[in-house]
Parts: C-alpha cells; sequence; structure tokens
C-alpha cells in the first residue's frame, strides 16, 4: 500500500555511505502531518486521507477550515493534501503521521512546484537547436519554422517561447538516505522539484 506525507524542501547537502562514497541528498523536513479527514467509497466515492501540514495562525483562516480542523483537535494548516491508494485502517482523524513510517533505503516518488523560470525563448524552454553564430547567417536564437504554408496557421503544441517552470513535477525512483525521526527529517538521494521551503508530497514509489 502506499505510504505519503507532506513536507518542506530545506535544501541540499552531502552524506557520506558506509564504503565512503559521497552522497548529494536533498533535507525535507516533514514535522507533524496530522490526519484531518478520512475519505471512504460509501461517503465520498473514493477512498484517500486528507492530512494537513504547517500551522498557520488563527487570524488567517476562516470558519469553515477552524470547524474542519477541530475534528482533529488541531491548529489550522497551511498546507492541506490528499493521499491516495492508502490502507483507510491504518489511518484515523487526529493521528499524526511522522517521518518514521519511512525506512533509509526505501525508494520514494517525490512531487512538487518546479521553480518559475519566467518568460523563456525555444532553446531554454525545449531544448531546441540554435543558428550557426557567424558568416552572414541572421538565424541564431529564433524559434525556427512555423510549419507547411498549406494549412496556414500555426499547429496547436507547436514548441514556441513562452511561460517556463511553475509546473508540477513528479521525479520517480528516488532513495531515502537517512530518516532523521528527532528532527523530523527525511534525506532524500539526488534532487526534487521546487525551490527552498517548497512543499513536497512525498509517496511510495509507483513503479519500485
Amino acid at each position: 500500500m502506499t505510504k505519503g506525507i507532506l513536507g518542506r524542501k530545506i535544501g541540499m547537502t552531502q552524506v557520506f555511505a558506509e564504503n565512503g562514497d559521497l552522497i548529494p541528498v536533498t533535507v525535507v523536513e516533514a514535522a507533524g502531518n496530522v490526519v484531518l479527514q478520512v475519505k471512504s467509497v460509501e461517503t465520498d466515492g473514493y477512498e484517500a486521507i486528507q492530512v494537513g501540514f504547517d500551522d498557520k495562525r488563527e487570524k488567517l483562516s476562516n470558519k469553515p477550515e477552524k470547524g474542519h480542523v477541530a475534528k482533529a483537535n488541531t491548529a489550522p494548516k497551511r498546507f492541506v493534501r490528499e493521499l491516495r491508494g492508502v490502507n483507510l485502517g491504518d489511518y484515523e482523524v487526529g493521528q499524526e503521521v511522522k517521518v518514521d513510517i519511512f525506512t533509509a533505503g526505501e525508494t520514494v516518488d517525490v512531487t512538487g512546484i518546479s521553480k518559475g523560470k519566467g518568460f523563456q525563448g525555444s532553446i531554454k524552454r525545449h531544448g531546441q537547436s540554435r543558428g550557426p553564430m557567424s558568416h552572414g547567417s541572421r538565424y541564431h536564437r529564433r524559434p525556427g519554422s512555423m510549419g507547411p504554408v498549406a494549412p496556414n496557421r500555426v499547429f496547436k503544441g507547436k514548441l514556441l517561447p513562452g511561460r517556463m517552470g511553475g509546473e508540477q513535477v513528479t521525479v520517480q525512483n528516488l532513495e531515502i538516505v537517512k530518516v532523521d525521526v528527532e528532527r523530523n527529517l527525511l534525506l532524500i538521494k539526488g534532487n526534487v522539484p521546487g525551490a527552498k521551503k517548497a512543499l513536497l508530497k512525498i509517496k511510495t514509489a509507483v513503479k519500485a
């Protein structure tokens, strides 16, 4: 069954393995995830648990939010997300989900919002090749041909310049190098989407 937790990206560092290898890791803080709701087929039409992460001030939350979290005896949460494919019997409203659900060596999928890059050209955005930079060429970093003459329009889906980044990205099959229960930290091998302090969803790997 799927296990999952919400966390915040702290940044990157490196640790040494027992054989002396240097492993680049991303540090994820996953303090105090609280189960706010357990959804079942009878009541909601599908199975999932709703978890909240990172307390926010009472003043910033509205009345429905306060009533919703009151059932779980917890403070209003900044991030509320659903995790599907979990074993509902393992969870009840108000239960805290901690980093110790994972162990070192497990593989996980990490989902986050990638860094926004703003408006970028087709070379950076789509990896297209540039034209020659010398000998009278006037074609350097432009998008190139817009397609054949016949349809008199540009086809949908044509790779063009535009806004880049700021999208939901999932990186699959990342290894958990270490679980620090005392400090609520996960050390995940490699890099994960998002800027520092970004919200991450960490779930059991689908393709493991």
